[in-house]
């Protein structure tokens, strides 16, 4: 995810930043729709303000298939035990918590995980799995896990509504300060990369899916967004959605509900911080089985 909600080229060795990369996309719903006042922006997020009723969890089957002016055939399922996984060195200059590279074969137990606990300070968040369509996204997360990577790392970024124009909350980046200040926030990875998976259904609420630069294509890490609204179902079809939260949404709406650690660069300017979550929030441990 970007800082603007857009990402430029890189050069080699220029730090990468992996903020979801929806700038254009968000600034573009905001003039159709109004979604956003900019004279009063961000304060109900500011002040925890409930927006409305939350909506129940999906299940994994409710994934809608398709996106506006998108293809609607959904993605066909690959068959994992033929799958090599093309994991790169990551060679941006972006900051890195490198364990070592996950193996190109998807190992078996991370084909047969059906879910992934995310314990966090503010309560467990259990989300459902396809590794059927998504082996090598599922397969690094396993590999990850395993090496403890994501203990004690901090969510840094939440973008809600009336901050952004999406309600997200954004995980995985180990060097997080989660501050709201920290310009470095986003920036962080396993120091490797690896392509897109199973690109085509909706972002709603409750999708997981993996953060990049919106120009980033294939360029996933080990950074991922929840989606805790519909909002992001407008999105285009350029990130990896690999589970549906099947429990602790409320855990979500919890963070969600106490508003944001705004900072005005975050959608404008090149260089600017991240908007955090108010509510801190620390992941423990992630296990996948």
């Amino acid at each position: 995810m970007t800082d603007t909600n857009r990402q430029k080229p890189l050069a080699l060795g220029q730090a990468r930043r992996v903020r979801l990369g929806v700038g254009a996309v968000v600034l573009a719903l905001v003039a159709l729709t109004g979604c956003t006042d900019s004279g009063a922006e961000g304060n109900a997020a500011a002040q925890g303000e409930e927006t409305g009723p939350a909506t129940p969890a999906p299940s994994i089957t409710s994934i809608p298939s398709t996106l506006p002016d998108q293809p609607t055939a959904p993605p066909t399922p690959v068959d994992p035990k033929n799958v090599k996984c093309e994991y790169r060195k990551d060679d941006s200059g972006a900051p890195a918590k490198f364990v070592g590279m996950p193996p190109a074969k998807p190992m078996k137990a991370a084909l047969a995980a059906k879910n992934m606990t995310i314990k966090t300070n503010q309560g467990d968040i259990v989300i459902e799995l396809v590794p059927e369509s998504t082996p090598c996204t599922v397969n690094s997360f396993y590999f990850l896990a395993k090496k403890n990577y994501f203990d004690n790392t901090l969510c840094h970024r939440l973008t809600t509504a009336e901050s952004n124009g999406l309600d997200l909350l954004q995980c995985g980046d180990p060097q997080a300060k989660g501050d709201g200040k920290n310009k470095t926030d986003g920036t962080g990875g396993p120091g490797y990369l690896f392509p897109d998976e199973n690109l085509g259904p909706a972002y709603s609420r409750g999708v997981v899916f993996m953060a990049q630069g919106g120009d980033a294509a294939n360029s996933n890490g080990s950074q991922f967004a929840i989606s805790y609204s519909d909002e992001a179902a407008q999105l285009p079809a350029a990130y990896t959605p690999f589970g549906v939260v099947v429990k602790g949404l409320d855990v979500v709406d919890k963070i969600a509900k106490e508003g944001v650690i705004k900072n005005e660069d975050d959608i404008l300017s090149e260089d600017g911080g991240s908007n955090a979550p108010k509510l801190r929030v620390e992941i423990k441990d992630v296990v996948l089985k």
